[in-house]
Order: C-alpha cells, then structure tokens, then sequence
C-alpha cells in the first residue's frame, strides 16, 4: 500500500515571493496550449481560412479569463450556492481554491463566442480549432491535484497494488488515486484520440462534439472512483454532481456529431 509522499506545494521560493507547483502546472497548461494550437492553424484546412499565430496568443488571453472567472462562479453556483450567497464578496477570493471544470468550460465558451464575433468567425470553428489542444491542460492540472493531495479517491481494496493513503484526508483509509486516472483519460487518452480525429477536415462542429462527448464520457467513468465533495456528497440515482454535470455536456456532444447543417472544411 502506497502512501502520498505530501509534497511541499511551494516549488520555489525567492524571497518573499513563493512559486506554487499548481501554478506551474497552470504555466504548462499555457505552454502547451500555445505549442499545440501554433500547429493546428498550419493545417491546410485551418491555414487555409486565414487563421494565424497571433489569432492563438489572442485565444489563449481569453481562453485564460473564461476558465478563471468560469471556474470560479461555477463553483460558487454548482457546489456551494448558499454559502456564497452569504458571503458573496469571497467568490472573488480565487485563492482560497475552489474552481469547477464545467463552470471553467462555460467560461471558456463564452469567451470563445466573444472572439468568434469579433473576429467574424463560426463559433464552432473556433471550438473545433482549440478543441483537441484543451486535454494537455487538462492534464496538467490533474498533476496539480496529486501534488497537493487533493480530490483524492473514493475507499479502494487496500490488495490493489496502487491502492494509497491520503494523510489530507484525516484517514488511514487507501484510496484510488483518482486524480492520475483523470490525468490518463481525461487528459492523455482524450488528447490523442481529439488530435487523431482533428486532424483532417470534419464537418463544422464535429470536432468539438467528439470533445464534449469524450471528455463527458471519461469524466463520468472517474468520477465512480473520485470521492464526492464532503458538502454534497452522492445526489440524484446514486451519482455525483460531477457526473450530472456531464449528461447535458454528453447530450451537447451528440447532437454536434450528429447534425447535418454545416459544410466540410
């Protein structure tokens, strides 16, 4: 049985300043998000309707806002509403931690949707574009997690040989580390089939439908091994509000995939 080796989250100090190791995965994320999507615009069929480098350093400026401030009032809405309705003024407090994915991917489309009409483009292609360089990012932050030891894993049989304790929990129990399955599929198993699957022309919107669809998909698979948030715990049919959020994400992706309006690209 393993246990969480605790690492120190501050990975750097100078002085008075402290480096993080969740915002260095952050930086990362960024990283890949600029190296990735530079390639996709060289694509034929992206190069071909004008997009060009600095159309990505300007995605990613607002991309970055969408997730912040997405992730932020997301979690205030989704998983503790009442709380931040009494303390309104703390949904600001980014660095109390506290920021939901699918608030982040809400966040994210809004912010795309604003760059699509100011650059005059298809909102879906701007979507199908970044669509398969989101899961490294994905990825990165899932790193983050483990190195923080938090969303730990649900109770797991201690003969399972990666089976490990979590002392942040406050127990000795072995538990899945949850956070490294997400990095696998979510982040890894996603990018590789999203990459794979944009790499030639598809219908308008199909690309980022096979995101929602699998990203929804893997989600809900984890989050049978995720331990629910303690303030909620286990809702409707036995499932977390994690996997709820994830039906109309799934539903969203089918109907994209699915759909004959639209013209190859």
């Amino acid at each position: 049985m393993l246990v969480h080796p605790q690492f120190d989250p501050v990975a750097l100090s100078l002085g008075p300043i402290q480096i993080h190791w969740y915002g260095l995965t952050y930086l990362v994320a960024f990283g890949l998000f600029l190296w990735l999507a530079g390639r996709r615009v060289q694509m034929p069929h992206f190069a071909q309707a004008g997009w060009t480098r600095r159309d990505v350093e300007d995605l990613l400026f607002y991309g970055v806002l969408g997730v912040v401030v997405g992730g932020r009032i997301g979690y205030a809405l989704f998983y503790k509403p009442d709380y931040y309705l009494s303390h309104p003024l703390e949904v600001l407090m980014v660095w109390k931690g506290g920021m939901s994915f699918h608030g982040g991917l809400l966040g994210v489309i809004g912010a795309m949707a604003f760059f699509a009409r100011q650059r005059r483009r298809a909102f879906l292609e701007v979507t199908d574009l970044i669509a398969p360089c989101v899961p490294t990012g994905l990825a990165s932050g899932r790193i983050g997690n483990f190195i923080n030891g938090e969303l730990w894993g649900r109770a797991a049989d201690p003969s399972l040989p990666w089976a490990m304790v979590f002392p942040q929990s406050g127990t000795d129990i072995p538990r899945h580390p949850s956070q490294l399955y997400q990095f696998g599929l979510e982040g890894l198993l996603l990018f590789a089939l999203l990459w794979w699957y944009g790499r030639k022309p598809r219908r308008l919107g199909q690309v980022s439908g096979a995101f929602l669809v699998g990203y929804g998909v893997f989600r809900f698979t984890a989050e049978y091994f995720r331990e629910p948030d303690s303030f909620l715990g286990l809702l409707a049919l036995g499932m977390s509000m994690g996997q709820w959020l994830c039906v109309p994400m799934v539903l969203a992706g089918i109907w994209l995939l699915r759909r004959k309006l639209g013209t190859e690209r």
